[in-house]
């Protein structure tokens, strides 16, 4: 199958099992998005959308924010994990936001990156989903599955993205990022893989990866 072949494929097949997309971390604006994908980092949405809503019923703003301290701010996002970093990282990203932005979420990546604790693939979310600015956050899962699928050599999640900006059409980068994971988590994991059930890499995949599994 020629990689156009492959890309098409995988576009359709991916935008027929999830139709609809919902962005998985509960938010209400740009700002309570940015804390969200920040405090996902090595943790599970799920546990992110239990401690968001009581993080955001004493702050949901920059201005409520710094009125906190770091650590009443960590007190409340610790079984998230890694509380420390990220508690200094909200407060301080709020007060930046106070200070160059009015309180308002930039939405470029450059400003975005240059935020406490906010990395490329935050600030990829974040213009992706709270502005419709095209973009290709790779995370575990779409670094997995692009060098399953043979649309990577999987060096490291900047090679991966440059590949999946290359390869996909840029109109289809924000939603087709979010239906790659819902995949991966489904039908594709790490552990447990049964890729009579991963219908995807059993059509395109690599013939090595393939014949280990079949």
């Amino acid at each position: 199958m020629k990689l156009k072949e492959k890309v098409e494929f995988l576009i359709n097949e991916l935008e027929t099992i999830y139709p609809k997309l919902d962005i998985p971390l509960n938010h209400k604006d740009p700002y309570t998005l940015l804390i969200a994908v920040l405090l996902s980092a090595q943790s599970t949405d799920k546990k992110v959308n239990e401690i968001t809503p009581l993080l955001f019923k004493k702050a949901d703003n920059p201005y409520d924010m710094i009125k906190l301290s770091v650590d009443q701010i960590r007190n409340i996002i610790k079984p998230v994990g890694l509380s420390p970093a990220k508690s200094k990282g909200i407060w301080g990203l709020s007060k930046i936001l106070i200070e160059k932005h009015e309180g308002e979420v930039p939405n470029n990546l450059e400003d975005l990156e240059y935020l406490p604790a906010v990395g490329h693939k935050t600030a990829s979310v974040v213009i992706s989903q709270a502005f419709g600015i095209p973009a290709f956050p790779v995370d575990t899962h779409i670094h997995r599955l692009m060098y399953r699928w043979g649309l990577s050599n999987g060096k490291n999640v900047v090679q991966t993205e440059r590949d999946a900006k290359r390869i996909f059409p840029k109109d289809k980068w924000n939603g087709l990022h979010l239906r790659i994971i819902y995949y991966g988590r489904e039908f594709s994991p790490a552990r447990g893989w049964d890729i009579n059930n991963d219908i995807i890499t059993k059509t395109i995949g690599r013939k090595s990866i393939i014949n280990k599994l079949i």
